[in-house]
Formats: C-alpha cells, structure tokens, sequence
C-alpha cells in the first residue's frame, strides 16, 4: 500500500508545529522585558500557541470569527494570530495608537469577537468602545499591572486563559493536532488594513497559503537562514511585519527578536546585532538626522572627521565602491553605535525614501535596498538585486509576479499594474472591488521602467501635480529631498493648479530644541520654537539646499513653519505615516490661501487636542518665508 499523501505545510499552525517537532530545543523568539532578554524555542512558541488556542475554543470562539490583536508587538500578538488561525477564525491586527473610533469602525466591519491586548491602555480602549461594537465578547489581556480595579465581564487574563487551554490539553492530549490538521490554506485567515491614504482604510483578505508561498518567492530573491537575526520594529498589523514575522520566521526559521519599548530600539537593536533589518522610509529618515544631531554636540575635531568621512564616503558610493578611509574613520564604529555591523541585508518600503538618505547609508556600508508591493498583494513583490541597486528604483519583480505600467504616455510613465498568484482575495464586506480589473490589481502608484527593467515609482498617479503653467512635479520626490535635513521632520509640497510651489514644513522638534540651546535661543513649546525668527532663517537655509538641486519649475517659493506636527490622529497621516493630502488642504486650508495670496504673516487661533484628550489653544502667528530672492539669483 502507497504511503497515505502528507498534507502541505500551508498554513501558520502547521508550519509552527512542523518547526516545534524538528528543532524543538532552538530559539524561535526573544523578547526583553525589564531590562532582560527572554527566549521561547520552539517547543515553547508552539505550546504557549495551542494553549492559547484551546483556551479560546474554551471560550465557543471558532469556525469564521474574527479575533483582534492590539498593542506592542510582543510574542503574545504573535502566537494569537496563529491561534486564532489554528481554530478556523480570522486575525485582525489594530495599529496600538488607533484612536477609539478608528478601533471600533475596524472591529464592527470586522465583527470581531474577541481582541488580545496588551496591557491597560488598550483595555480601557476597548472597554471605552465596547457598546458600539456588539460582536465584541471577550477582551483578553497580558499585562496585569493595574487591572485589578476592573470588573467588567468580559474581561480575562491571558494567564487564565492560557491556563485553560492547558488544562484542555492535558484532557485531551490530541485536541490541537486535530485543529492543525483541520486548517485550509484556502480560507481567509488575516483581515488586513490597507494604508487608507485617501479614505478609511479597507480590510484586505488573506489565505494563509497565499501568506505561506508569497514568503517562499521573497525568500527566493532575499534567502534568509535558521541563524539569522531579525528584531521586529515595525507595527505588526503591517503586511511587511507580518510577512517577516510570520512568514520569513516560520518558513526560514529567522530567528526574531521583539524591543522592550519604541524609545530601547536601538540600544536593542545593537544588543542583537540582526543580519537583517526592515526600516519604514521615515525611521531610516530619523536614524539619519539623529546621527547628524549627535555630530552637531561632537568636539570640532570630530565634526571634521565626520564631514571628511561622509565626503570620502558619498565620492566612493557614487563610484559603486566603498572607501576603506572613510570606513575608518568614520562608518565602521557609526555601524557599531547602530547595531548594523552583522547587517547582511536591510530593506525598506512602504513609501518612497529620499535619495540623499539612501545615499547616506550606502556609503556607510548598509545593504540597504528599497522595495515596493501593497497589502493586497501580500506585502513587497519587486526588490533591488544585491548588485544592481539604483537610487532611483525599487528594482525587480519576483519570480512569478507579472507588472506592468498601463497606458504609458510619452516618456513611458504611466499606472503600474500588479498580479501574481498569492494576491488578496478581496475586500472583507465589499462585493465589487474596482481596484482588480481582469485578474489586475490597479495600484494607483504612477512609474516606468528604466533602461535596465527596473521599476521606477514617482508617486500617486492623483498626487503628480500641474503648476498654473502646466509643470508638473511630484511633491513626494520633493518632500523627501526636504526629510533629508536633520531639521525637517515632515513637509508637504504645494502648487497644483497654483502659480508656483510652496510648503508647509514641521520641524524635528528634539534636534531643532538642540540646535537652539547651543545657540542660547529660549522657547518653552514646540509652537513657541517653530515661530522664532532664527529657527525661520535656519530652515529656510535648508530649503535652498533642496531648491539648488532642483529644475527652476520644481523650487519652492514660499514656506511656513508649522506650529504642531502631522499627526496620524488628526488623520494628517495614516498609522503607516503616509500624508493624507485631502486633509492637509482641509485642515490648512486657510494658511495655504493665505500663502498663495502673498501674505507675510498669517494669524492663527486654534485650539488642538492631545493624545490624552487634553486640548490647548495655540494663538501664534506664521511668518512666510519667501526664496523669491534667492531663486531670481539663481
């Protein structure tokens, strides 16, 4: 008799448990708590993963609910996505600084029933919402601390829970494998948030055998190892983070690491020291002006050293070599201080980066290549090969993906347009989704191939702008020239249908603090600081570094200093920290008027509301600053 056949390795549960037989007694996860690394081989991962599993099959949770998962990205977020998948239900991961309505609209679209959170803050979330979301039973949490004071039914320790599950396991020793073995790769098994740059986000569904064999093909064009190191930075309810987390750690066994808080990262990062990294646009973008702000309190002899490193380092790379002085002078122990020195690959995506950041850490020796995907296509599907990586594109596609940019006009730019066979299965509640057409997913991202077939993305095909005169620009390319500066936290672009561009500009409020204290500048808010005239002069220097590097129609006239930052919670930004330009000209609609009508000062009397709920009145007045001088003189 024939062997009966073995079920594929397609689903999360099935590829923990084949990994927790094979190499039980190897680190799977770490995670640092109290100073403290703590590791789970995976034998450990898998039976703290089936207890929670049982534990809410306990509860009657099974079959197509919808579980949710809320807060730091933590070995409890991860090992309740699988469970949840190992009962035949659907993970939906919350972005942890979600407000209370945008968690409650995704749970009720969701009609989830249960949510796994991490400690009080999001307890008090979710208890906040729970009447608007009549699904929702359960609310499960890790962190005891200050939970004590609570009643509420619905609440349950992830303790308990786990206690229950073991108590199940050790009734009926077989439950768990009958639930693995019943899993199908085929249904739904991630609900997952799109970026939502221009409404709220829509609720991407993913079969875990599309999660599974999409991380095979990145695997083939990006290979990892058992023994390499990953430490997961990025919020967890992204697809890239899921993919590496739980794809890439299941399918190659990369071994991941979780920091104990957002602010330890990089002193955990160099702890680990991880072969790879995977960086959003804007950490890499702050990484760099922190090491630029650091090099401003430095004794002048290493401030020259600094500038003569970069130097030789940006000649070399612009060459497509590396200049072994500058990496003695400089980037060898700047690598250390990062935790990049056992770097052997590093990625970023989910926005455009800035050429000159890029520049920057390829001279210093990073691996560092740019990649390009959507949610609904699992994540990245074009990546720079290691020996063609080009600033200016976000390289190939992997094997199997088909891409092609439609109707394409005179200069070959035109929509990219994306399949393969791992892609979403649709939206969660939307019956006709305009975005597939024919088997396509429309992107809505414009770009072209360049000379050697690698794709080059310019930006949102409804972001390119047209001046008055019928310029067109883009403002990301430009914006991103601006985050380069150390001084420049966010800036938005303007000058569609207008006579000329301007910019609305938020300072980086620790560096620029900095920068005005060594010059015995006296602020007390951020608001008090960005209209101080010198902190106008000292950014307006910056913009015309940008200008000089840009064609005439493409300089920027005029810009105001925000008095606050863009904030996801003002939804100026999504939670992945792309700029929502609707409401940018919503909200700053009138300082954008009063730009473009030559005023020199704009009066402002606003009030705006904090995190905790707190509101402040701001009354300020913003100061254009005009580069109409500087610009005749070029």
């Amino acid at each position: 008799m024939s062997a009966p056949s073995r079920a594929p390795e397609d689903t999360l549960p099935r590829l923990l448990r084949r990994n927790a037989r094979a190499h039980g007694g190897e680190v799977a996860l770490r995670e640092k708590a109290f100073g403290i690394w703590r590791c789970f081989t995976w034998a450990e991962y898998e039976a703290r993963t089936r207890a929670i599993a049982l534990g809410l099959q306990g509860l009657g949770i099974g079959g197509d609910a919808v579980i949710g998962l809320i807060g730091d990205n933590r070995p409890d977020w991860v090992m309740g996505e699988i469970a949840a998948h190992a009962l035949g239900a659907r993970s939906l991961g919350l972005y942890r600084d979600g407000l209370e309505d945008e968690v409650a609209d995704l749970l009720s679209r969701a009609g989830a029933t249960a949510v796994i959170a991490e400690d009080e803050e999001q307890v008090d979330k979710l208890l906040n919402i729970a009447d608007s979301v009549p699904s929702l039973r359960h609310i499960i949490y890790s962190d005891i601390r200050g939970m004590r004071k609570y009643s509420d039914p619905r609440l349950l320790p992830m303790a308990d829970l786990v206690a229950a599950g073991e108590a199940a396991h050790a009734a009926d020793p077989a439950a768990w494998d009958r639930l693995v073995d019943a899993t199908d790769g085929e249904r739904c098994a991630i609900l997952c948030t799109t970026s939502g740059t221009t409404a709220r986000p829509k609720l991407a569904m993913l079969c875990g055998r599309a999660v599974v064999r999409h991380a095979e093909t990145y695997l083939a064009a990006d290979p990892k190892r058992p023994t390499d190191e990953y430490v997961s930075v990025l919020p967890l309810p992204w697809i890239m983070e899921q993919m590496y987390v739980f794809g890439f750690g299941l399918v190659a066994r990369m071994r991941v690491s979780f920091v104990e808080e957002p602010e330890t990262t990089m002193a955990d990062l160099r702890e680990i020291g991880p072969n790879f990294v995977l960086l959003a646009p804007r950490v890499w973008e702050t990484i760099a002006a922190e090491v630029r702000a650091k090099v401003m309190d430095a004794s002048p002899l290493k401030r020259r050293a600094f500038d003569l490193g970069l130097k030789l380092g940006l000649a070399a790379q612009a060459k497509g070599r590396r200049s072994r002085l500058a990496d003695l002078l400089l980037f060898r122990a700047l690598r250390d201080r990062l935790g990049f020195t056992r770097l052997t690959s590093a990625a970023t995506g989910g926005a455009a980066m800035g050429p000159d950041t890029f520049r920057f850490f390829q001279a210093m020796g990073v691996p560092l290549r740019q990649l390009y995907g959507q949610t609904e296509l699992l994540g990245a599907y074009t990546l720079h090969r290691p020996e063609a990586v080009s600033l200016d594109t976000v390289g190939v596609a992997f094997e199997g993906v088909d891409l092609r940019v439609l109707d394409p006009d005179a200069n070959g730019v035109g929509e990219i347009v994306t399949r393969h066979g791992n892609m979403f299965s649709g939206y969660h509640g939307v019956v006709e989704n305009s975005d597939i057409r024919d088997g396509w997913l429309h992107t809505g991202d414009a770009g072209y191939f360049d000379k050697d077939r690698q794709l080059v993305v310019i930006d949102r095909v409804k972001d390119i702008a047209t001046t008055e005169r019928g310029e067109r620009f883009s403002p990301q390319f430009i914006e991103n020239k601006l985050k380069f500066s150390p001084y420049v936290a966010e800036a938005v672009v303007l000058g569609d249908g207008r006579p000329h561009l301007a910019a609305l500009i938020c300072i980086r409020f620790p560096i620029v603090s900095k920068w005005a204290e060594r010059n015995r500048l006296a602020f007390t808010t951020y608001s008090d600081l960005s209209a101080r005239p010198q902190v106008l002069d000292l950014l307006r220097g910056e913009v015309e570094k940008v200008n000089a590097t840009l064609p005439p129609a493409q300089r920027i006239r005029d810009f105001v200093l925000l008095y606050k930052e863009l904030d996801a919670d003002d939804e100026e930004l999504t939670r992945t920290r792309k700029v929502r330009r609707g409401v940018i000209n919503r909200n700053y609609g009138g300082i954008i008027d009063a730009i473009y009508a030559g005023e020199e000062a704009i009066p402002v009397d606003t009030t705006i509301t904090f995190q905790d709920g707190t509101k402040q009145r701001i009354r300020t007045v913003l100061r254009v600053a005009s580069m109409g001088r500087a610009m005749e003189a070029a």
